[in-house]
């Protein structure tokens, strides 16, 4: 009885995810059809369809002539005859990727792919034969950013999503203790979550971590399940955790001409819009797109394909009265009118078209309409000029309590500051420093905000930093780092200007930092070649010099929780300034630990801050030994594209001291000046700074003062030698059952947590942040 049950829940599940499948597509699909009617959607002679699918030009089959079909092969439709029923598929059947619907309008196309990731476990733990991690590349479209959703299936998962080129990660996590806690339909991070994917993307990997192999889970959970699909299609059932029963998702893909804008293809030989066409560019310059004008339909890419609508002959496209009033074709529009003897505009607007009045009323009433016309905008005028005058007073109010200004208030109040050391600017001097915040003006982007270079009217350049979002959560960010620079007074830290509350985000205004960021200047080869050892080390240890200054010299300590490279700005000399204090936090100074939800980016966060969810000054010393082997060699903190063991920079640095190997990994632009003595010391620093107990590592103060030292010490000839020994080398190492990071043959990133996080869901930090 129980099988037949269970037998029954599973075809009522896939009878209910075929009918959404109807749901999502049914839209893309009438239109097409009722249009390939009315007028030619292909050349004259080209196959026009595929099954149930149309084919319009710039698309054609591959089974006609080359001249169907626009020249790059993704273009290509390759209609599959051999089993009895044909089935589209995009360049060549080979791909896998079925095409369900093309858009001549949204310029869209739905494909059915079966790219869908998971990773399998047993009693045994990682099973990779029932494992699978799947790639897409595409060569000419790209994945729609706002048709499609990332989600995330399983009850012990972290899914990121890598670009091929490693430029960029990002991902959702999804964790459950038990079947019970999971909620139908909702894909919130219990059992399921689901986020946003990035725009211009041509390509992705999928990789799925795991904290705990799924053994509390595995008797009802025992794999996650990663995948892509068009926005409304997958709804999520408990019955999925034990095994997904979709094979296939539908994924929507945009798509658009060419490589140029419209202004460059206009000159060119092979522009494709045709007569009566509007042409648009496509997102960040990616080809561009035609469009058959306002009062015409058709094909915008064939010769004579945009042909003129007869509005009159269809009484739901023109507005013209039915009863006295006549309608008139023209072409891209049409006319209204009324009949002999009555007059109106001849639109259905309710009172449509009236008799003429006898002449001699008609002048009676005209000029009876036109002092009452005067009369009423004189009043209409002053009575709206109040009313937007009251709205604008308002509105300004509601901004400036959305944006966190009493909070500001009472927080710089409690801690005995005020603003009159901050400019309070109006949202219109912003507006024009920026030229209306235009695109050109952004200088940098992150998780939490964008900033825009400025020019004020006294010849000053500031950078202002537009948050993105309004949630009570970024206010709360917003306000701490305006409290938290309050309390920073150091020539190594960013200044704060001033602030605008009220507009509809908050916006805080720094001095402009013109050089870019220490990440920037170490990772481009271009610009790395000009940083000598002396500038790294002078850099690292003013950022040192900074640290120490907020965990002991502020007047109220303060942990900065997201040191990273791309966090310390230099300006011309080369003269650190580190920044981003959103993440930060005050330290009374009777309380020594600050519990709270782990922030901060991948690749710098500290092992014990993961183990115990507690912020402290040597969570910040960790992520400075990070940063600190940056510039020694010339790697990234996380990269997926170095082989599984060096991913992660400071278990790799460790291996590397450990095996007497620190100048095989130091970077080229510094392994020939000299500086041998002095590298090898800093070597040590950063050994010691990135120890896993944090109370074995040294403080920020004693970092810097020995950094200062070396940075004033001459070199010598002789080199000096690192000892390595000690558990906490063997812990980063994957040698003990503490908590620690690792990567398997899958790339699947794993952290062993506590007991204390077993309840505990981590959100990645944007590294842009």
């Amino acid at each position: 009885m129980q099988r037949v049950e269970g037998r029954t829940m599973v075809i009522h599940r896939l009878l209910l995810k075929v009918v959404m499948l109807g749901a999502v597509l049914g839209p893309y699909h009438n239109p097409l059809v009722a249009e390939a009617a009315d007028y030619p959607i292909t050349k004259r002679g080209c196959q026009s369809t595929c099954g149930n699918l149309s084919i319009p030009y710039p698309f054609g089959s591959r089974d006609s002539d080359p001249g169907c079909r626009h020249g790059p092969s993704s273009f290509t439709v390759d209609c599959d005859n051999s089993t009895g029923h044909p089935t589209p598929y995009l360049d060549n059947r080979d791909s896998n990727l079925q095409i369900l619907d093309i858009s001549l309008e949204h310029h869209e196309m739905r494909v059915q792919a079966d790219f869908i990731g998971q990773a399998c476990y047993d009693s045994a733990g990682y099973d990779a034969s029932s494992s699978n991690f799947p790639t897409l590349t595409l060569a000419d479209f790209r994945i729609s950013s706002n048709k499609n959703k990332f989600i995330a299936v399983g009850c012990d998962t972290v899914a990121s999503f890598l670009d091929r080129e490693g430029n960029f990660a990002f991902g959702c996590m999804s964790a459950c203790n038990d079947i019970s806690e999971v909620t139908n339909g909702s894909c919130s991070g219990i059992g399921c979550c689901e986020t946003s994917i990035p725009k211009n993307l041509f390509d992705y990997n999928i990789s799925i971590y795991s904290y705990k192999n799924h053994t509390e889970v595995l008797d009802f959970n025992p794999c996650s399940y990663v995948f892509v699909t068009a926005s409304g299609f997958y709804n999520f059932s408990s019955g999925d955790l034990s095994e997904l029963e979709i094979d296939e998702m539908p994924l929507v893909l945009d798509w658009a001409i060419g490589n140029i804008t419209c202004d460059v293809a206009k000159k060119s030989p092979g522009y494709m819009c045709t007569e009566n066409t509007n042409c648009t560019n496509a997102e960040k310059g990616w080809g561009y797109k035609c469009a058959c004008l306002e009062g015409f339909h058709g094909n915008p890419y064939l010769a004579n394909g945009c042909q003129d609508i007869d509005e009159c002959a269809d009484p739901n496209k023109n507005q013209c009265n039915e009863v006295n009033g006549q309608c008139t074709n023209v072409v891209g529009s049409y006319n209204c009118s009324c009949r002999k003897g009555y007059h109106g505009d001849g639109r259905n607007d309710g009172k449509g078209c009236t008799a003429n009045p006898n002449p001699s009323h008609l002048v009676q009433i005209l000029v009876g309409a036109g002092a009452g016309t005067i009369v009423l905008l004189f009043s209409a005028g002053f009575r709206i000029l109040g009313i937007q005058k009251r709205k604008l007073i308002r509105l300004k109010e509601q901004y400036f309590k959305q944006n966190g200004g009493l909070l500001l208030q009472q927080q710089l109040h409690e801690h005995d500051r005020t603003t009159n050391t901050m400019k309070i600017f109006t949202a219109e001097e912003l507006e024009k420093a920026t030229n209306n915040y235009d695109e050109s003006r952004i200088v940098g982007q992150g998780g939490y905000g964008t900033v825009y270079k400025g020019l004020l009217p006294n010849g000053t350049f500031v950078a202002i930093k537009k948050s993105k979002f309004v949630e009570k959560t970024r206010i709360e960010q917003f306000v701490n780092e305006v409290i938290v620079l309050s309390h920073i007074n150091h020539r190594n830290v960013v200044k704060l200007t001033g602030c605008c509350l009220d507009t509809e985000v908050p916006l805080l205004v720094y001095e402009f930092i013109s050089n870019g960021t220490l990440f920037d200047r170490i990772h481009n080869r271009n610009k790395s070649s000009k940083m000598s050892w002396d500038t790294r080390l002078r850099i690292a240890s003013d950022t040192a010099g900074v640290l120490s200054y907020l965990h002991s010299a502020a007047s109220i300590p303060i942990i900065h929780r997201d040191v990273k490279s791309t966090n310390i700005l230099l300006d011309d000399n080369y003269t650190a300034k580190v920044s981003d204090f959103g993440a930060s936090r005050l330290v009374p100074l009777d309380q020594a630990e600050l519990s709270t939800l782990v922030r901060g980016t991948l690749g710098y966060l500290d092992p014990e801050y993961l183990h115990t969810n507690q912020p402290t000054e040597k969570s910040d010393v960790y992520s400075f030994g990070v940063v600190l082997v940056e510039p020694i060699t010339g790697k990234k903190a996380l990269s997926f594209n170095r082989p599984e063991k060096e991913r992660g920079l400071a278990m790799h640095f460790l291996s590397a001291l450990k095996n007497n190997r620190l100048f095989q990994i130091v970077d080229g632009v510094i392994a020939n000046e000299g500086n041998n003595e002095q590298v090898r010391e800093v070597a040590n620093v950063a050994k010691r700074c990135l120890k896993v107990k944090g109370k074995e590592r040294p403080t920020m103060k004693e970092v810097a003062i020995e950094l200062e030292g070396l940075k004033e010490k001459p070199n010598h000839p002789w080199m000096s030698s690192i000892t390595l020994h000690g558990e906490e080398e063997l812990h980063l190492l994957g040698e003990t059952t503490d908590p620690t990071v690792y990567m398997d043959s899958s790339e699947t990133m794993s952290i062993a947590p506590s007991d204390s996080m077993k309840n505990h869901v981590m959100t990645p930090v944007n590294s842009g942040g």
